[in-house]
Parts: C-alpha cells; structure tokens; sequence
C-alpha cells in the first residue's frame, strides 16, 4: 500500500503487548480430478490499542495454519497512528483500496466507534474509542481494511504540520 511507513525492526521489539483480532475466514475451492480441493485465507488485524495497528492476510490447507501465518504477516506489518488526547482521529479523512472507499470522521467523547465489523477493528486496535465512518462502494472486508488503513495513514498531527511548514502555531 502506497504512502504507509511501516514500523521497523527494533520499533516493533519495544512495543509491550499486542492483541489480534480475527477481521473473516474466507474457504476457497479449486475442483480437480477427485472432487474438491479446499484451501482458506484468514483476515487478521493486529494492534496495541495505544496508536499501533497491522493488518496480516495469510492463506493455508487448513483454517489454523492460515490464522497462525496472518499472524504472522500482522506483526510485520503495523503502522503508528496519532491518535488525540479524546480518543479520536485529528482530523476528516478519507481513501480508497480497489471498489472500497472509506471515510473516517472525528467524533466526540463518549460517541464510541460507528463503524461496520472491519473498519471497527481497525479503530479499536489503533486505540481511537471516538470516530464516525462511512464505507462506500464494496464492503469486501480485506478492500475495507485497507482503505481504513490508508485512510489512518494519511492522518497529521498540529505538531508534525509545524515542524513540517517551519512555523508556530
């Protein structure tokens, strides 16, 4: 995904604790000779909830190895996300992966997190409590995670826009 600096090495080692959430188990087919050939892809995101999320997609024969390797690819794969002192994003935002496009809105505290399954945990496994969304065109769960994941990756801070522009605020 284009845009997204990912955690490096020794960034990730220091982190204290991270929690998986398992997003969809999707069962693909390939007919052969004998009759069916089964293999499944999990779709997993992982984060701290303190401002850490990943996304991990892994395919295998059976539905635990597959899990096991999203995993996997998970923790390879976490972003930082400023997160504000109410729990919410800075600022509007919006982006898309393939058909999906996902919007993401600021909200206030105690408003929780208005959002279908897997823009949810990608939110709460970022740590934002307080955010409105809206998904439009597809809903496929691994386009909607990655659209959100866009979306969190476009997001500025005032501190990080100062240093970027040389002024005061």
């Amino acid at each position: 995904m284009e845009g997204i600096r990912y955690l490096d090495i020794r960034e990730v080692e220091q982190l204290s604790s991270l929690e998986e959430v398992l997003v969809g188990v999707n069962r693909c087919a390939v007919v052969v000779k004998g009759g069916r050939r089964f293999s499944f892809a999990a779709l997993q995101v992982c984060g701290n909830r303190a401002g850490v999320v990943g996304l991990g997609y892994g395919k295998g024969p059976q539905v635990p190895g597959a899990i096991e390797k999203s995993a996997r690819d998970a923790r390879k794969h976490l972003v930082r996300v400023p997160v504000t002192d109410g729990g919410t994003i800075p600022h509007e935002c919006e982006a898309t992966f393939g058909a999906s496009r996902v919007r993401l809105v600021p909200a206030a505290p105690g408003t929780g997190i208005i959002a279908g399954h897997s823009v949810r945990a990608v939110c709460e496994m970022a740590g934002i409590k307080n955010v409105l969304t809206k998904s439009y065109g597809s809903t496929n769960p691994v386009n909607c995670v990655k659209a959100a994941l866009n979306a969190l990756a476009q997001l500025r801070t005032r501190e990080t826009i100062r240093e970027l522009r040389g002024v005061e605020i």
